[in-house]
Protein backbone atom coordinates (compact mmCIF):
# COMPACT_ATOMS: atom_id res chain seq x y z
CA UNK A 1 0.00 0.00 0.00
CA UNK A 2 1.60 3.10 -0.92
CA UNK A 3 1.84 6.25 1.19
CA UNK A 4 -0.78 8.09 -0.26
CA UNK A 5 -3.46 5.90 0.45
CA UNK A 6 -3.12 5.36 4.09
CA UNK A 7 -5.56 6.77 5.78
CA UNK A 8 -5.44 10.14 7.96
CA UNK A 9 -5.23 8.21 11.64
CA UNK A 10 -2.65 6.33 9.84
CA UNK A 11 -0.28 8.74 8.77
CA UNK A 12 -0.79 11.15 12.16
CA UNK A 13 0.67 8.11 14.36
CA UNK A 14 3.95 9.02 15.64
CA UNK A 15 6.72 7.84 13.74
CA UNK A 16 8.25 4.90 16.28
CA UNK A 17 5.05 3.31 16.14
CA UNK A 18 4.39 2.98 12.82
CA UNK A 19 8.18 1.98 12.27
CA UNK A 20 8.92 -0.25 15.15
CA UNK A 21 12.48 -1.02 13.96
CA UNK A 22 12.65 2.72 15.12
CA UNK A 23 11.75 2.38 18.38
CA UNK A 24 13.94 -0.73 18.85
CA UNK A 25 16.89 0.70 17.77
CA UNK A 26 16.75 4.05 19.99
CA UNK A 27 16.24 1.24 23.05
CA UNK A 28 18.74 -1.02 21.83
CA UNK A 29 21.27 2.49 21.70
CA UNK A 30 19.78 3.80 25.02
CA UNK A 31 20.83 0.34 26.75
CA UNK A 32 24.53 -0.12 25.01
CA UNK A 33 25.19 3.55 26.48
CA UNK A 34 23.63 2.88 29.17
CA UNK A 35 25.64 -0.47 29.87
CA UNK A 36 28.69 1.17 28.59
CA UNK A 37 28.56 3.59 31.08
CA UNK A 38 28.41 1.74 34.13
CA UNK A 39 31.28 -0.47 32.60
CA UNK A 40 33.59 2.47 32.03
CA UNK A 41 36.51 3.66 34.18
CA UNK A 42 35.03 7.14 34.26
CA UNK A 43 32.33 7.19 36.65
CA UNK A 44 31.44 2.78 36.49
CA UNK A 45 32.86 -0.02 37.78
CA UNK A 46 36.44 0.31 35.40
CA UNK A 47 35.85 -3.19 33.08
CA UNK A 48 36.33 -0.87 29.96
CA UNK A 49 39.22 0.76 29.60
CA UNK A 50 39.42 4.24 28.46
CA UNK A 51 41.14 3.71 25.15
CA UNK A 52 37.89 0.93 24.22
CA UNK A 53 35.68 3.42 25.35
CA UNK A 54 37.02 5.69 22.54
CA UNK A 55 36.64 3.15 20.15
CA UNK A 56 33.18 2.37 20.60
CA UNK A 57 32.56 5.78 20.59
CA UNK A 58 34.70 6.29 17.16
CA UNK A 59 32.55 3.25 16.06
CA UNK A 60 29.33 5.20 16.67
CA UNK A 61 30.35 7.93 14.53
CA UNK A 62 31.08 5.67 11.93
CA UNK A 63 27.41 4.44 12.33
CA UNK A 64 26.50 8.15 11.34
CA UNK A 65 28.24 8.49 8.67
CA UNK A 66 27.46 5.18 7.35
CA UNK A 67 23.70 5.95 8.11
CA UNK A 68 24.40 9.44 5.64
CA UNK A 69 25.91 7.09 3.11
CA UNK A 70 22.83 4.46 3.23
CA UNK A 71 21.00 7.55 2.68
CA UNK A 72 22.05 8.83 -0.58
CA UNK A 73 23.04 5.55 -2.05
CA UNK A 74 20.52 2.91 -0.63
CA UNK A 75 17.88 5.04 -1.10
CA UNK A 76 18.32 7.64 -3.76
CA UNK A 77 20.97 5.30 -6.12
CA UNK A 78 23.53 7.59 -6.33
CA UNK A 79 26.92 5.97 -5.01
CA UNK A 80 29.09 8.33 -3.58
CA UNK A 81 32.50 7.88 -3.02
CA UNK A 82 33.37 11.16 -1.16
CA UNK A 83 31.39 11.24 1.75
CA UNK A 84 34.73 10.99 4.02
CA UNK A 85 35.79 14.16 2.67
CA UNK A 86 32.58 15.79 4.15
CA UNK A 87 33.34 13.72 7.38
CA UNK A 88 36.94 15.41 7.26
CA UNK A 89 36.00 19.01 6.73
CA UNK A 90 33.80 18.18 10.11
CA UNK A 91 37.04 17.33 11.69
CA UNK A 92 38.84 19.91 10.13
CA UNK A 93 36.50 22.64 11.40
CA UNK A 94 36.26 21.76 15.18
CA UNK A 95 39.73 20.65 15.29
CA UNK A 96 40.93 24.26 14.57
CA UNK A 97 39.59 25.97 17.21
CA UNK A 98 40.72 23.33 19.71
CA UNK A 99 44.29 23.85 18.58
CA UNK A 100 43.90 27.35 18.50
CA UNK A 101 42.71 27.62 21.80
CA UNK A 102 44.53 25.09 23.48
CA UNK A 103 47.98 26.67 21.72
CA UNK A 104 47.08 30.06 23.17
CA UNK A 105 46.36 29.26 26.59
CA UNK A 106 49.70 28.04 26.58
CA UNK A 107 50.99 31.11 24.60
CA UNK A 108 49.09 33.54 27.74
CA UNK A 109 50.31 31.37 30.38
CA UNK A 110 54.28 31.08 29.04
CA UNK A 111 53.87 35.12 28.89
CA UNK A 112 52.40 35.75 32.09
CA UNK A 113 56.08 35.74 33.64
CA UNK A 114 57.07 38.39 31.71
CA UNK A 115 58.13 42.63 33.01
CA UNK A 116 55.29 43.67 30.91
CA UNK A 117 51.66 42.32 29.64
CA UNK A 118 51.81 40.88 26.82
CA UNK A 119 49.32 42.83 23.85
CA UNK A 120 47.11 40.72 21.69
CA UNK A 121 49.41 41.04 19.07
CA UNK A 122 52.55 39.15 20.65
CA UNK A 123 49.78 36.69 21.46
CA UNK A 124 48.35 36.04 18.58
CA UNK A 125 52.30 35.67 16.86
CA UNK A 126 53.07 33.38 19.39
CA UNK A 127 50.23 31.41 18.34
CA UNK A 128 50.49 31.15 14.97
CA UNK A 129 54.32 30.48 14.99
CA UNK A 130 53.53 27.45 17.93
CA UNK A 131 50.82 25.99 15.20
CA UNK A 132 52.51 27.02 12.18
CA UNK A 133 55.98 26.58 12.63
CA UNK A 134 56.50 23.28 11.96
CA UNK A 135 55.18 23.92 7.62
CA UNK A 136 57.88 27.11 8.06
CA UNK A 137 55.12 29.86 8.65
CA UNK A 138 54.63 32.31 11.05
CA UNK A 139 51.57 33.96 10.37
CA UNK A 140 48.03 32.81 10.30
CA UNK A 141 46.28 31.79 6.88
CA UNK A 142 42.83 33.32 6.17
CA UNK A 143 40.99 30.18 6.85
CA UNK A 144 41.76 30.83 10.53
CA UNK A 145 39.99 34.42 10.78
CA UNK A 146 37.16 32.45 12.61
CA UNK A 147 39.50 29.86 14.52
CA UNK A 148 39.04 31.46 17.66
CA UNK A 149 35.23 31.21 18.12
CA UNK A 150 33.70 27.86 18.98
CA UNK A 151 29.92 29.04 17.86
CA UNK A 152 31.49 30.22 14.50
CA UNK A 153 33.48 26.78 13.86
CA UNK A 154 30.72 24.59 14.98
CA UNK A 155 28.42 26.33 12.16
CA UNK A 156 31.80 25.91 9.67
CA UNK A 157 31.06 21.85 10.88
CA UNK A 158 27.55 22.12 8.91
CA UNK A 159 28.03 24.92 6.47
CA UNK A 160 31.87 23.55 4.97
CA UNK A 161 30.31 20.12 3.99
CA UNK A 162 27.42 21.34 3.25
CA UNK A 163 28.56 23.94 0.82
CA UNK A 164 30.69 21.90 -1.19
CA UNK A 165 27.95 19.00 -1.27
CA UNK A 166 25.85 22.24 -2.57
CA UNK A 167 27.86 23.16 -5.19
CA UNK A 168 29.42 19.59 -6.47
CA UNK A 169 26.09 18.28 -6.56
CA UNK A 170 23.98 21.40 -8.13
CA UNK A 171 26.92 21.17 -10.80
CA UNK A 172 26.67 17.20 -11.48
CA UNK A 173 23.06 17.10 -11.29
CA UNK A 174 22.08 19.70 -13.70
CA UNK A 175 24.31 18.21 -16.13
CA UNK A 176 22.33 14.84 -15.37
CA UNK A 177 25.60 13.34 -14.55
CA UNK A 178 24.69 9.31 -13.26
CA UNK A 179 25.73 6.09 -12.93
CA UNK A 180 29.64 5.45 -12.69
CA UNK A 181 30.16 8.47 -14.20
CA UNK A 182 28.89 10.59 -10.93
CA UNK A 183 30.74 7.95 -8.64
CA UNK A 184 34.21 9.16 -10.35
CA UNK A 185 33.04 12.83 -10.14
CA UNK A 186 33.02 12.51 -6.21
CA UNK A 187 36.11 10.28 -5.96
CA UNK A 188 37.82 13.18 -8.42
CA UNK A 189 36.37 15.83 -5.51
CA UNK A 190 37.75 13.82 -3.12
CA UNK A 191 41.29 13.12 -4.63
CA UNK A 192 41.92 17.34 -4.77
CA UNK A 193 40.52 18.30 -1.67
CA UNK A 194 43.07 15.05 0.09
CA UNK A 195 45.53 16.74 -2.45
CA UNK A 196 44.96 20.43 -1.90
CA UNK A 197 45.55 19.61 2.32
CA UNK A 198 49.09 17.84 1.29
CA UNK A 199 50.42 21.22 0.38
CA UNK A 200 51.72 22.73 3.42
CA UNK A 201 50.61 26.54 2.01
CA UNK A 202 46.78 24.65 2.52
CA UNK A 203 46.49 26.76 5.61
CA UNK A 204 45.83 23.30 7.56
CA UNK A 205 49.85 22.33 8.56
CA UNK A 206 50.17 20.06 4.96
CA UNK A 207 50.99 16.52 6.01
CA UNK A 208 51.06 17.17 9.95
CA UNK A 209 47.38 17.92 9.64
CA UNK A 210 46.12 18.80 13.37
CA UNK A 211 47.18 16.83 16.56
CA UNK A 212 45.93 17.18 20.27
CA UNK A 213 42.62 17.14 19.76
CA UNK A 214 41.96 14.97 22.50
CA UNK A 215 42.54 17.82 24.92
CA UNK A 216 40.11 20.09 25.60
CA UNK A 217 40.49 23.52 26.36
CA UNK A 218 40.35 24.80 30.11
CA UNK A 219 39.62 20.78 31.08
CA UNK A 220 43.20 19.94 32.09
CA UNK A 221 42.21 18.51 35.10
CA UNK A 222 39.28 16.22 34.10
CA UNK A 223 41.04 13.19 33.89
CA UNK A 224 40.54 11.31 29.85
CA UNK A 225 38.15 8.84 31.44
CA UNK A 226 35.79 10.74 32.05
CA UNK A 227 36.40 13.27 28.80
CA UNK A 228 36.07 9.85 26.65
CA UNK A 229 32.45 9.00 28.20
CA UNK A 230 31.31 12.70 27.02
CA UNK A 231 32.27 12.40 23.52
CA UNK A 232 31.05 8.76 23.88
CA UNK A 233 27.90 10.13 24.83
CA UNK A 234 27.58 12.70 22.71
CA UNK A 235 28.26 10.25 19.88
CA UNK A 236 25.45 7.78 20.90
CA UNK A 237 22.97 10.80 21.26
CA UNK A 238 24.03 12.06 17.59
CA UNK A 239 23.55 8.64 16.04
CA UNK A 240 20.05 8.44 17.89
CA UNK A 241 19.25 11.59 16.53
CA UNK A 242 20.41 11.07 13.11
CA UNK A 243 18.74 7.64 12.90
CA UNK A 244 15.46 9.47 13.77
CA UNK A 245 15.96 12.15 11.07
CA UNK A 246 16.50 9.84 8.06
CA UNK A 247 13.87 7.30 9.31
CA UNK A 248 11.78 10.31 9.01
CA UNK A 249 12.86 11.52 5.70
CA UNK A 250 12.37 8.11 4.29
CA UNK A 251 8.91 7.23 5.67
CA UNK A 252 7.02 9.87 3.93
CA UNK A 253 6.18 10.98 0.56
CA UNK A 254 10.34 12.15 0.02
CA UNK A 255 11.37 8.96 0.70
CA UNK A 256 9.03 7.51 -1.71
CA UNK A 257 10.37 9.93 -4.91
CA UNK A 258 13.84 9.02 -3.54
CA UNK A 259 13.28 5.19 -3.99
CA UNK A 260 11.58 6.14 -7.35
CA UNK A 261 14.82 8.03 -8.23
CA UNK A 262 16.95 5.23 -7.38
CA UNK A 263 14.27 2.82 -9.26
CA UNK A 264 13.81 4.73 -12.61
CA UNK A 265 14.96 8.33 -12.52
CA UNK A 266 13.64 8.88 -16.00
CA UNK A 267 10.04 7.79 -14.98
CA UNK A 268 10.46 10.02 -11.80
CA UNK A 269 11.03 12.91 -14.09
CA UNK A 270 8.09 12.30 -16.52
CA UNK A 271 6.01 12.15 -14.31
CA UNK A 272 7.44 15.99 -13.28
CA UNK A 273 9.16 15.70 -9.91
CA UNK A 274 12.05 17.89 -9.91
CA UNK A 275 14.77 14.69 -10.05
CA UNK A 276 17.65 17.17 -9.91
CA UNK A 277 16.26 19.00 -6.74
CA UNK A 278 15.37 15.65 -5.00
CA UNK A 279 19.13 14.31 -5.29
CA UNK A 280 20.55 17.51 -4.13
CA UNK A 281 18.81 18.00 -1.05
CA UNK A 282 19.62 14.45 -0.18
CA UNK A 283 23.15 15.15 -1.22
CA UNK A 284 23.43 18.46 0.51
CA UNK A 285 21.61 16.68 3.76
CA UNK A 286 24.03 13.47 3.90
CA UNK A 287 27.19 15.81 3.75
CA UNK A 288 26.05 17.60 6.79
CA UNK A 289 25.94 14.49 8.66
CA UNK A 290 28.82 13.11 7.75
CA UNK A 291 30.49 16.25 9.14
CA UNK A 292 28.52 15.98 12.12
CA UNK A 293 29.79 12.62 12.85
CA UNK A 294 33.81 13.95 11.58
CA UNK A 295 33.24 16.59 14.02
CA UNK A 296 32.63 14.36 16.92
CA UNK A 297 35.03 11.57 15.59
CA UNK A 298 38.33 13.18 15.44
CA UNK A 299 38.84 14.78 19.39
CA UNK A 300 37.99 11.36 20.05
CA UNK A 301 40.91 10.06 17.63
CA UNK A 302 43.37 13.12 18.80
CA UNK A 303 44.72 14.04 15.65
CA UNK A 304 43.73 14.28 11.68
CA UNK A 305 45.76 14.57 8.19
CA UNK A 306 44.94 14.90 5.02
CA UNK A 307 45.00 10.80 4.77
CA UNK A 308 41.83 11.08 6.53
CA UNK A 309 39.93 12.16 3.22
CA UNK A 310 41.59 10.35 0.82
CA UNK A 311 39.38 7.99 -1.78
CA UNK A 312 40.07 4.99 0.02
CA UNK A 313 38.64 6.30 2.72
CA UNK A 314 35.20 6.85 1.08
CA UNK A 315 35.32 3.57 -0.34
CA UNK A 316 35.80 1.54 2.60
CA UNK A 317 32.55 3.61 3.88
CA UNK A 318 30.87 2.06 0.55
CA UNK A 319 32.11 -1.37 1.45
CA UNK A 320 30.78 -0.75 5.33
CA UNK A 321 27.56 -0.54 3.85
CA UNK A 322 27.25 -2.95 1.59
CA UNK A 323 28.60 -5.71 4.36
CA UNK A 324 25.53 -4.29 6.37
CA UNK A 325 22.84 -4.23 3.79
CA UNK A 326 22.17 -1.32 1.84
CA UNK A 327 18.51 0.56 1.57
CA UNK A 328 17.94 -0.72 5.51
CA UNK A 329 19.07 1.88 7.78
CA UNK A 330 19.96 -0.65 10.53
CA UNK A 331 21.65 -2.55 8.24
CA UNK A 332 24.08 0.76 7.55
CA UNK A 333 24.88 1.30 10.76
CA UNK A 334 25.71 -2.98 11.76
CA UNK A 335 27.40 -2.83 9.14
CA UNK A 336 29.59 -0.20 9.90
CA UNK A 337 29.83 -1.51 13.84
CA UNK A 338 30.52 -4.88 12.52
CA UNK A 339 33.60 -3.84 10.42
CA UNK A 340 34.43 -1.23 12.51
CA UNK A 341 35.36 -3.36 15.60
CA UNK A 342 36.57 -6.32 13.72
CA UNK A 343 39.30 -4.13 11.89
CA UNK A 344 39.99 -2.66 15.36
CA UNK A 345 40.85 -6.11 16.36
CA UNK A 346 42.58 -7.50 13.32
CA UNK A 347 44.84 -3.89 12.95
CA UNK A 348 45.30 -3.93 16.74
CA UNK A 349 47.42 -6.83 17.23
CA UNK A 350 45.13 -8.67 19.22
CA UNK A 351 44.43 -11.48 16.22
CA UNK A 352 46.45 -14.48 16.36
CA UNK A 353 48.78 -14.88 13.47
CA UNK A 354 47.89 -17.73 11.22
CA UNK A 355 50.49 -20.21 10.45
CA UNK A 356 49.80 -22.48 7.01
CA UNK A 357 52.59 -24.50 6.20
CA UNK A 358 55.27 -21.96 4.98
CA UNK A 359 52.81 -18.99 4.73
CA UNK A 360 52.68 -16.47 7.81
CA UNK A 361 49.61 -14.42 7.77
CA UNK A 362 49.91 -10.91 10.00
CA UNK A 363 46.36 -9.32 10.13
CA UNK A 364 48.16 -6.51 10.25
CA UNK A 365 48.98 -6.73 6.63
CA UNK A 366 45.76 -9.04 5.46
CA UNK A 367 42.79 -7.48 6.79
CA UNK A 368 42.23 -5.25 4.02
CA UNK A 369 42.36 -8.86 1.97
CA UNK A 370 39.53 -9.72 4.06
CA UNK A 371 37.76 -7.07 3.60
CA UNK A 372 37.54 -6.97 0.22
CA UNK A 373 37.24 -10.58 0.07
CA UNK A 374 34.25 -10.24 2.18
CA UNK A 375 33.02 -7.50 0.44
CA UNK A 376 32.88 -9.22 -2.81
CA UNK A 377 31.26 -12.45 -1.32
CA UNK A 378 28.75 -10.44 0.20
CA UNK A 379 27.97 -8.92 -3.24
CA UNK A 380 27.87 -12.24 -4.44
CA UNK A 381 26.15 -14.44 -2.16
CA UNK A 382 24.26 -12.08 0.33
CA UNK A 383 23.25 -9.01 -1.24
CA UNK A 384 20.48 -8.29 1.68
CA UNK A 385 23.98 -8.24 3.86
CA UNK A 386 23.85 -8.53 7.58
CA UNK A 387 20.35 -6.81 7.71
CA UNK A 388 19.13 -9.70 5.79
CA UNK A 389 20.34 -11.76 9.02
CA UNK A 390 18.20 -9.25 10.99
CA UNK A 391 14.99 -9.67 8.67
CA UNK A 392 14.79 -13.53 8.98
CA UNK A 393 15.06 -13.55 12.48
CA UNK A 394 12.38 -10.83 12.62
CA UNK A 395 10.30 -12.41 10.09
CA UNK A 396 10.41 -9.20 8.34
CA UNK A 397 9.05 -10.14 4.44
CA UNK A 398 10.13 -8.94 1.29
CA UNK A 399 7.30 -7.13 -0.81
CA UNK A 400 5.40 -9.61 -3.11
CA UNK A 401 7.50 -8.93 -6.12
CA UNK A 402 5.64 -10.54 -8.91
CA UNK A 403 4.39 -9.72 -12.23
CA UNK A 404 5.90 -7.31 -15.14
CA UNK A 405 8.61 -5.07 -14.20
CA UNK A 406 7.60 -1.32 -13.99
CA UNK A 407 11.55 -0.06 -14.26
CA UNK A 408 15.06 -1.22 -15.84
CA UNK A 409 16.58 -2.24 -12.69
CA UNK A 410 16.33 -5.43 -10.29
CA UNK A 411 15.28 -3.50 -7.38
CA UNK A 412 12.30 -1.73 -9.27
CA UNK A 413 8.99 -1.54 -8.30
CA UNK A 414 6.92 -4.32 -9.87
CA UNK A 415 3.19 -4.11 -11.50
CA UNK A 416 1.64 -6.14 -8.67
CA UNK A 417 3.43 -3.88 -5.51
CA UNK A 418 1.70 -0.68 -7.44
CA UNK A 419 -1.59 -2.11 -6.85
CA UNK A 420 -1.38 -3.14 -3.47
Amino acid sequence: MSDLTLSAPTRRRPLVLRHPSVLVFLVVLALFTLGVTLLSEGIGLGVISTSFIKTLGKTLCFCLVALAMDLVWGYCGILSLGHMAFFGLGGYAIGMWLMYERTRRIIVDSLATAELPATPQEISDGIASQIFGVVGASDFPPIWAFAHSLPLQLAAVIVAPGLLALVFGWLAFRSRVTGVYLSILTQAMTLALALYLFQNDSGLRGNNGLSGLQNLPGLDLVPQSTVSLWFFWASALALGAGYLFCAWLVSGKFGSVIRAIRDDETRVRFLGYPVEGFKLVVFTLTAILAGIAGALYYPQAGIINPAEVAPIASIYLAVWVAIGGRGRLYGAVIGAAFVSLLSSWFTGGQAPDLKIGSLHIQWVDWWTVLLGLSFVAVTLFAPKGIGGLVDLAARIKSPNRHGADLGPGAGALREREADE
